[in-house]
């Protein structure tokens, strides 16, 4: 008896996934889809875990990528708590928990792992870390008997986290080894205005530390009191909530041999195909070859994802039209302030500013060697326009007047 199979295969519950089922049922495919996701839930959009549905503004029905009733009304079959142990590229064989698939074409979209901080009392209770539904409950439950509440980190989702917590009425202390919140990816004048912002609305920042311990009576897993740092400075808390990045979940394709990238992602090339033949990559762990920036890209957020997901439908239906997106995301202080950003700039020499950044209305170009390859803008979405087309143009800063 042969395998049962199905024609198209997606790997992951993320958006990517869910992007791609919907265009190729727009596009018209009518073969059997089939999309499989580790989790207890079927695909939901991630942003809300930091904001809304950690807040208590939004329910878990609202997180939902599509009502659940889509899937049925779209003949795409889903499949929940179904790890993919197994994929075969050259039979184009996987192997589902204990059962063998055969499948036409294959779409890998296992998004990130979260990155865990090793450091003395990691282990302990009351530390979080949020990167699916089932954590931001974990911490929602726990949220009423916390009052002092330490983040760690000075990304995006750790600042995002820590605007949340703030509008929930807690004291919250941002613990980062940056000088500036955000000021990493965005550069000093966007990491001023962030750390300006969130200290206005009574967040306490700890900046350039590096945090050694969770510290609290007893061993193991004991609750933590109390978050150490490198210079012995020693914060105290009834929760911790860690965000410090995450790392592409590639154990899948390591295992099926897929080539990775240099930033760890799965290689892909213009079109968003892996290096074996009908299997193709999308989201945060797709590393791809970008015609507008000249070089491998591997972006992290979900407008990304679904912009890939969705590109990667169509090539699976034989486009072989390269992925020529240029790179947009976003990120909500809770309603304090949006900052948007375009491009993909891993390195500048120059920021251009325009506006005034206490006033909280302002954008920053950022150049290398004289071109535009980035743009950030807070209360300025044109000047997001004005950035596209010089990122795609390869447009100068002379432009900018």
């Amino acid at each position: 008896m042969s395998d049962p199979a199905v024609d198209i295969l997606l790997i992951g519950g993320g958006i990517a996934s869910a992007s791609a089922a919907a265009e190729l049922r727009e596009r018209g495919f009518d073969g059997s889809i089939l999309l499989v996701t580790r989790e207890m839930d079927a695909p939901y959009h991630r942003p809300p875990l930091t904001k809304g549905y950690l807040q208590g503004r939004e329910d878990r029905a609202s997180t939902l990528i599509h009502p659940e009733q889509w899937y049925t009304e779209h003949d795409v079959e889903i499949r929940t708590r179904t790890p993919v142990m197994d994929l075969d590229t050259d039979a184009r064989t996987a192997k589902l928990g204990r059962d063998q698939l055969a499948f036409g074409r294959a779409l890998l979209a296992t998004g990130g792992g979260i990155r865990r901080l090793q450091v003395q009392g990691a282990m302990r209770d009351a530390i979080h870390y949020i990167r699916a539904l089932g954590n931001a409950d974990k911490l929602r439950l726990e949220l009423p008997d916390a009052e002092r509440i330490v983040v760690v980190g000075g990304s995006y989702i750790a600042t995002e986290v820590a605007a949340s917590l703030r509008v929930l009425g807690k004291h919250v202390t941002l613990v980062m080894q940056e000088a500036h919140p955000l000021e990493r990816g965005f550069g000093p004048v966007a990491g001023c205005f962030a750390h300006d912002l969130l200290a206005e609305h009574g967040i306490e920042i700890l900046a350039e530390a590096d945090v050694v311990e969770f510290a609290g009576e007893g061993e193991g897993d004991a609750p933590v009191d109390a978050v150490v740092c490198a210079d012995g400075r020693r914060i105290e808390a009834d929760l911790v909530v860690v965000g410090v990045g995450a790392t592409p979940d590639v154990m899948l394709a390591r295992k099926a041999k897929l080539e990775l990238g240099e930033s760890g992602g799965v290689a892909c090339d213009r079109t968003l195909r892996t290096s074996a033949d009908a299997i193709f990559a999308a989201g945060d762990m797709c590393e791809y070859d970008s015609v507008v920036h000249g070089r491998r890209l591997r972006i992290e957020h979900e407008e990304v994802a679904a912009a890939q997901g969705r590109h990667a439908a169509r090539a699976m239906l034989g486009s072989d039209e390269p992925y020529a997106e240029i790179p947009y995301f976003w990120s909500d202080l809770s309603d304090w302030a949006t900052l948007e950003y375009v491009g993909a700039a891993a390195a500048w020499d120059e920021e251009i500013v325009r506006g005034d950044p206490p006033s909280g209305a302002f954008s920053v170009f950022y150049a290398q060697e004289g071109r535009v390859v980035g743009a950030l803008a807070v209360g300025r979405p044109d000047d997001l326009d004005v950035a596209r087309e010089l990122i795609a143009s390869g447009g100068r800063v002379d432009a900018l007047g």
